[in-house]
């Protein structure tokens, strides 16, 4: 049975019904909020969208009992050294791909939807939570701008290597962050990877070029 720690809506229901009579006491407001919550009957198979969906890994399990809460710092050592024991680097060691294809990914929000075509690849969506070119006035502000990203940081191998990890598994740097784990679960390709790095780092690439009457 697949649970989540939210309200027991019949448990809630009985509270109320109570209440007709009584005040419900704060313990037993308490325990209806920890009652697990069988949610399997509200979801269907639909398109690639499967029941599997449901089921948490060790990761998603710890992150959700703590959601709201700090993270126990064993339990933040053990997802984050999971996380990094699963990184793959480049087969090539190369890991610049081509900035334009990259853009297309930033921008696509499709992919992996019961509506999506499978066949098709999955977009990125990162302007969904982060700024990045300068140029685009539609993004999201619940992550940290990537403008000028490479142009502030450069391209040496260390941050390479750190912007690589953090796309495939962002766990690896911050534990239960809420940033996609793009490689880690086959969202985007290795390929796919290189262009969304090539986007962030090439110099020609928007994301690197100062607004207007900026520079």
């Amino acid at each position: 049975m697949k649970t989540l720690r939210t309200a027991s809506l019949p448990l809630l229901a009985a509270l109320f019904a109570a209440g007709c009579g009584h005040a419900p006491k704060a313990g037993d407001t308490a325990a209806a909020f920890d009652a697990p919550l069988d949610i399997t009957g509200s979801f269907a198979p639909r398109g690639q969208a499967g029941m599997d969906r449901l089921d948490q890994d060790e990761t998603q399990r710890i992150c959700s009992e703590y959601e709201g809460k700090p993270v126990p710092p064993e339990l933040v050592t053990t997802i984050m050294e999971a996380a990094n024991a699963g990184i793959r680097f480049p087969a090539d060691g190369n890991y610049l791909g081509d900035w334009k294809n990259g853009e297309k990914i930033a921008k696509t929000g499709t992919g992996l939807q019961s509506n999506d075509d499978p066949n098709l690849p999955n977009g990125g969506n990162c302007y969904a939570c982060h700024q990045m070119a300068a140029e685009e006035i539609a993004y999201g502000t619940i992550a940290p701008s990537l403008g000028l990203y490479g142009k502030l940081r450069g391209n040496s191998e260390p941050i390479l290597k750190y912007t690589w990890t953090r796309l495939w598994n962002s766990h690896a740097y911050n534990a239960c962050s809420h940033m996609p784990r793009f490689g880690e679960k086959k969202i985007l390709d290795e390929q796919q990877l290189k262009d969304v790095m090539a986007y962030l780092f090439d110099p020609q690439s928007p994301v690197n070029l100062e607004a207007p009457g900026k520079n």
